[in-house]
């Protein structure tokens, strides 16, 4: 689990690959002073993956990381990608960033995800400046954080999981999900967002599932096939992963060969801390 994770930091370590000289010079329409280029480029390597297809969070944490470094002066406050076609794991990524809106408080970053002949993904991301304010949030309770005897295996997922609940149960069920999580402390406070966008990937889907008797996630490309489209994250307080997390999410519609699912995450104290929902494709043999 340890080497997994220290891949996981690694895919986030994006190499600076804007061409010498075509960096534009960004004025700001408040002041007219010159700041940062207006685009940018970076490039990633990927996760080693058993299969071909790039996994879907791993291209929301690049996109997280790739506006990290193109607004370093301000924090993530809201991502939203849609995944246009596959990506191979055997293809580095690149990001072609292009600063749409730069504010005092807040910078508006349109990102294209691409591979050496096509564009897989794009997002737009919002930053901004934490302002004061009143501070004031209406959540459910939470459970209690689960003992060491509920600590369960999430593939895709290297860190301490710990849940009542087992997607890969086909067994008919309300279409909710609750896992607690924390991962091993980071080097760099910076990579906590991206990993939390790459956590909230995965298990939107087999919560929709859940209500299909027969059914589980690990059906996933045998039983059924499915593809996320689009996913969406707000980013309400600071996250760090390295503390126990719950992700809490529900999933109210199945239909149409697409499914839609939305969570919260919540620290161990009750802070709702970030907000996700995600649409995917889910096709069922005939």
């Amino acid at each position: 689990m340890a080497n997994d994770w220290r891949e996981l930091i690694s895919v986030l370590e994006l190499r600076d690959c804007t061409p010498v000289g075509a960096r534009a010079v960004d004025r700001s329409p408040v002041t007219g002073a010159a700041s940062t280029a207006a685009t940018s480029c970076y490039r990633g390597h990927n996760l080693s993956l058993p299969y071909r297809r790039l996994f879907g969070g791993q291209l929301l944490a690049q996109f997280v990381a790739a506006a990290g470094i193109a607004s370093p002066d301000k924090s993530i406050r809201s991502i939203h990608a849609n995944f246009l076609r596959e990506g191979l794991v055997d293809e580095d990524v690149t990001y072609e960033v292009d600063h749409r809106h730069r504010g005092r408080s807040f910078d508006t970053l349109q990102i294209s995800a691409t591979q050496p002949d096509r564009l897989i993904a794009v997002a737009t991301i919002a930053m901004h400046v934490p302002d004061h304010g009143p501070d004031v949030q209406t959540i459910d309770p939470i459970p209690e954080l689960p003992g060491s005897d509920r600590q369960i295996t999430v593939g895709l997922l290297p860190w301490e999981i710990r849940s009542f609940d087992d997607l890969d149960d086909p067994a008919a069920a309300t279409p909710h999900h609750e896992m607690w999580m924390r991962t091993p402390a980071a080097e760099d406070d910076s990579a906590y967002p991206s990993v939390a966008a790459y956590a909230t990937d995965l298990t939107v889907i087999g919560t929709a599932l859940r209500p299909l008797d027969g059914y589980s996630q690990g059906g996933n490309g045998t039983a059924f096939h499915s593809a996320v489209t689009s996913h969406t994250m707000w980013f309400h307080r600071p996250v760090r992963t390295d503390d126990w997390l719950l992700i809490r999410q529900d999933s109210p519609i199945i239909a149409g060969g697409r499914c839609y699912g939305r969570g919260d995450i919540i620290t161990e104290s009750g802070s709702l801390i970030a907000s996700f929902a995600q649409e995917a494709v889910v096709r069922m043999p005939s």
